[in-house]
């Protein structure tokens, strides 16, 4: 396998071919995208496995004089995680940092409730949940967002992504019940550099994934 992607599309078709091998024949999983990349890659595999579509959100906390180092992540609610090695590195502590995790968990929440559209939140508790991104670098926010699902008591929880650093790989294990990967190369980059095309996608492309994930989802019922 190559370790580079055309784009989100073919890394989704990718993807659900690895995520179905890790499913009990028949089970209906929950697949939960990483907005906002993680949306549409959830969607394909969603669909391929004939699972059901929703979010969770978690973001990033990075250092406030370099914004994309991530020392941590935070979810809508549970407490915040941090790399306490990289905190002590750049010589930070939790207390300065509290405002940003705050401001974070703000916007977990706003992207949350629009992406739900007033939807209640699904069903947790005793199902097969994959967590579907669109990379995985530092695993910063993927363990987060594991950590704050746990507490739901799935009965299998799997972090599923097209490309991945395998350090973060170790990390997650320890979050996960399984890891899926279709790409872990030993030279990992950021993971727009492993996309021929990654374009950022922007809330109204979000919710038109899941409007579509839904609508297709009601035409297979009737």
């Amino acid at each position: 396998m190559s370790d580079y992607f055309a784009d989100r599309a073919e890394a989704g078709r990718a993807l659900a071919v690895a995520v179905a091998e890790h499913l009990k024949e028949h089970e209906v999983p929950l697949v939960l995208g990483l907005p906002r990349g993680g949306v549409p890659i959830a969607r394909t595999v969603a669909a391929a496995v004939h699972g059901e579509l929703d979010v969770v959100v978690s973001r990033k906390i990075g250092v406030p004089w370099h914004r994309e180092l991530g020392v941590g992540a935070v979810t809508v609610d549970g407490p915040a995680l941090f790399d306490e090695g990289l905190l002590g590195q750049v010589g930070l502590t939790l207390q300065e940092l509290q405002p940003d995790v705050e401001r974070e968990r703000a916007e977990a929440v706003r992207r949350t409730e629009r992406y739900r559209g007033g939807r209640p939140a699904p069903v947790v508790e005793g199902r097969t949940v994959v967590v579907v991104d669109d990379g995985l670098a530092t695993g910063a926010t993927a363990r987060a967002a594991l950590r704050s699902l746990r507490a739901l008591r799935p009965a299998h929880l799997v972090f599923a992504a097209p490309v991945c650093a395998p350090q973060a790989v170790i990390i997650l294990g320890v979050e996960a019940d399984a890891v899926v990967c279709v790409s872990a190369p030993p030279e990992f980059r950021a993971v727009g550099y492993h996309y021929r095309d990654f374009p950022q996608l922007t809330d109204e492309e979000v919710e038109a994934e899941l409007t579509a994930a839904r609508r297709d989802s009601a035409a297979l019922r009737l």
